[in-house]
């Protein structure tokens, strides 16, 4: 079974926990722009807040400034903040007790401020987080997924924070019958530590046993370890460096796994027969912009491990019959050529993009010698149609496609050629495929879901093509589609390029520019943004509010080429996208400007900062959750986890005098001026080896320096946790729950649900 059918069949099983729900240089905006509308004038537009008042009225942290210049090819730039980074970071990662005093003071001042600032809305938080949780069926569990003589599936106990996996036999009928077995429970393995996230759970192929791969401090550090299911015993623990993906040779007694360096990165590849403490290493990445992965092909023939970065792929091929088994190379690395292999009855089957198949074509190659002299034309490059992903089985091979901006399953039967896809009709929505563990079957799995219809999973029957329903996600606190609108629209950006826009609101809130809107975006490395359901965003869309995701230049929402034009030196597409986005809802009376609150996470941060100084008259308040907005510094910092894989994203200022200057254009760090600035709430983790902690931290500190009025500055630091936030399903839920309550105050919203007391605002600082 490939780790793609794992993650879709066990890890992501029980749905209804998705938050949100990832040229010539341009001159970076100045404050005297002209075109502009002032702060001042903004909040005309945006409604007035006896929240915002009392928040006002509290001094925040003081935060020295300690100059450092820094020289590098030719130019110089000065940096206010960086003490704020531990030199120490590494250790921080793996133990955060060791943070420098003076560092850990400065975040938990910042933390304690923003208690003060948000503490009258603790009920309202509270309440967003009991309706959150009330969209979710607490003992909800997975549709069951057959592998031989047995059913496999996860399920949440009531209360319970963590998954519990699971399996049940099935009869000589194929029908789930006997006991459970349990084969891991995340409550009880999670007890005693703040954090706990599995990166990998994988039963061996005889069923005896399973290797899990288990993080519990944030910092994506994974021990892996070897369960006798016969037993519920663990029998070994292979390591406590792993990256947290490995894979089953078929002998149910090696594993291939993949370890971690000292800066967080993913190096090296050993095979270990699990009863041994010798670890072979059988591959080792010289490249620091290359991360590795390892997988089986879907028929289960090979062990496969992949090196890459954003645009270039290697493989490499064990027999997975072969406990020694040498390396069978598919093809050299060649600079901005991907590829991945899928395995069907009929051969293997190649996505590539070689020879300028932007987005994408299928190859074929036999099974046995998949190398790339065998690989044979099988469905050509269909421009504006992007092939994104392919799932094979013994007679059928299925695409997931992308074509204006909406997803397509398309199932092929291998050997007639006979194809045909699976038709939806919203006008916005989102699949997901699952292949389940069998190989030789008719029967794939597919999830759909829209921003207004709750997950669905579908068995479908490639042969007779007949869709079983299997499970309805279920939304006990009650929920009626047909209460909400959801429209996809395009929005004309500023050099006349049509920008898709996926929009939900309550069938009842007045489209007349009256409404706040929250507007999400991303923008980075390919990642598309699925419309899809969200037991988060309700709770704004009920309040009033409208949901806008801007499917913005950097993605592949509308093609391979949609990526292209939102990277290296067209990176500044994306930010303009979202902008213009921006400006078109509220011309179209969705929303006005000055009353839309930004929101992005990680690279989305970098989206939001970027158009936050771009133009901060339209926004009442920016959210960055744990944001990518130190750019330049980052980018500049090869021993940092992701710098080296990202060079071909951003482009390389440590070599490229044109990348540097292009890059310190719209980084939003280093871009914040001297002008009015939308309210704003970072948020950060401490264990982040992703978007390390002291990204949002210099960010909010250095907003709050420049800033000409006297807008919120909110940093909130999760001591405990790295870049997915709290681990927990309900605790990651309070996290939203914080992030909404800011957008409602600063939309003003708020106030009808939160007890205002001006007299715990200190009276000196009410005075001015």
């Amino acid at each position: 079974m490939s780790a793609f059918r794992l993650r879709a069949s066990l890890l992501a099983g029980v749905a209804g926990l998705a938050l949100v729900g990832l040229t010539a240089c341009e001159p970076a905006p100045s404050s005297d722009n002209s075109s502009a509308t002032s702060q001042s004038e903004m909040n005309e537009n945006a409604p007035q807040s006896a929240l915002i008042d009392r928040a006002l009225a509290f001094t925040p942290p003081s935060v020295e400034a300690r100059p450092v210049t820094i020289e590098q090819l030719g130019r110089t730039r000065t940096d206010n903040y960086a003490w704020l980074r531990d030199e120490n970071w590494q250790q921080v990662m793996r133990d955060p007790s060791v943070l420098k005093p003076e560092i850990r003071a400065f975040l938990e001042a910042e933390n304690a401020y923003y208690e003060e600032v948000m503490s009258p809305l603790s009920e309202l938080q509270e309440t967003i987080y009991q309706e959150m949780r009330g969209r979710i069926r607490e003992d909800d569990s997975s549709v069951p997924s057959r592998d031989g003589e047995w059913f496999y599936y996860s399920r949440y106990r009531e209360g319970g924070q963590y998954p519990v996996f699971a399996r049940r036999p099935a009869d000589e009928n194929g029908e789930i019958s006997g006991e459970e077995q349990v084969i891991l429970d995340g409550d009880a393995e999670a007890e005693g530590v703040e954090y706990f996230s599995l990166g990998a759970l994988e039963h061996s192929p005889d069923q005896r046993y399973v290797a899990w791969a288990v993080d519990t401090n944030g910092s994506e550090y994974y021990e892996i370890r070897i369960r006798d299911l016969e037993t519920g015993e663990d029998i070994a623990t292979l390591t406590d460096e792993g990256y947290g993906s490995l894979e089953w040779a078929n002998d149910s007694r090696t594993i291939y796994w993949v370890w971690r360096d000292e800066n967080a990165r993913p190096k090296r590849v050993y095979r270990q027969a699990i009863d041994s403490t010798e670890r072979e290493l059988v591959y080792e990445e010289t490249d620091d912009g290359y991360f590795i992965g390892v997988s089986r092909t879907d028929g289960n023939s090979w062990i496969s491990i992949y090196t890459g970065d954003h645009t270039t792929s290697e493989i490499r091929l064990y027999d997975a019959n072969d406990p020694a088994a040498e390396a069978l190379l598919v093809s050299e690395r060649e600079e901005g050529v991907e590829y991945s292999l899928t395995e069907t009855g009929n051969g293997m089957f190649i996505r590539t993009n070689q020879d300028g198949a932007v987005d994408f074509q299928i190859m074929r190659a036999p099974v046995d010698n998949p190398r790339r002299e065998n690989w044979e034309p099988f469905i050509e490059h269909r421009s504006g149609t992007y092939v994104n992903g392919l799932m094979g089985f013994e007679n059928w091979l299925v695409r997931s496609e992308r074509e204006n901006a909406l997803p397509r399953i398309v199932v092929r039967n291998v050997e007639s050629g006979e194809e045909f896809a699976i038709a939806f009709e919203e006008e916005a929505f989102s699949l997901g495929m699952s292949g389940g563990y069998e190989f030789a079957t008719d029967e794939m799995r597919f999830t759909y879901e829209s921003p207004s219809t709750p997950r669905q999973t579908w068995d479908f029957n490639m042969a007779t093509r007949e869709r079983t329903l299997r499970k309805e996600q279920e939304i006990p606190s009650g929920h009626n589609p047909e209460d909400y609108t959801v429209r996809r629209i395009n929005i004309t950006a500023r050099d006349g390029t049509p920008v898709p826009v996926t929009i939900l609101h309550r069938a009842d809130t007045p489209i007349d520019g009256s409404a706040p809107l929250l507007l999400y975006g991303y923008g980075s490395y390919g990642y598309s943004m699925p419309a899809s359901f969200s037991i988060s965003n309700l709770s704004l869309v009920d309040r009033g509010m409208v949901y806008a995701i801007a499917h913005i230049r950097g993605g592949t929402d509308n093609g391979y080429q949609w990526y292209l034009d939102g990277k290296l030196d067209r990176k500044m597409n994306t930010f303009n996208d979202f902008v213009d986005a921006g400006r078109a809802l509220a011309a179209e009376g969705y929303t006005s400007e000055g009353n839309i609150v930004a929101f992005g996470g990680s690279a989305g941060g970098l989206l939001v900062g970027a158009a936050m100084n771009q133009a901060p008259e339209l926004f009442s308040g920016v959210i960055g959750a744990v944001p990518f907005v130190d750019v330049i510094n980052t980018i500049s910092d090869p021993t940092l986890p992701l710098t080296p894989p990202e060079w071909n994203e951003w482009g390389n200022p440590i070599t490229d005098e044109a990348a540097y200057d292009y890059m310190l254009s719209y980084s939003p760090y280093d871009q914040v001026s001297a002008q009015d600035y939308p309210h704003l709430l970072a948020t950060a983790g401490l264990t982040d080896p992703r978007v390390t902690y002291w990204e949002p931290a210099k960010w909010v500190a250095r907003v709050r320096e420049m800033r000409t009025d006297n807008g919120l500055t909110l940093l909130r630091t999760n001591m405990g946790a790295g870049h997915g936030g709290a681990s927990g399903r309900f605790d990651s839920l309070r996290e939203r729950a914080q992030d909404w309550a800011f957008a409602l105050m600063v939309s003003g919203l708020a106030d009808s649900e939160a007890s205002v007391d001006t007299q715990d605002a200190p009276a000196e600082d009410a005075a001015e």
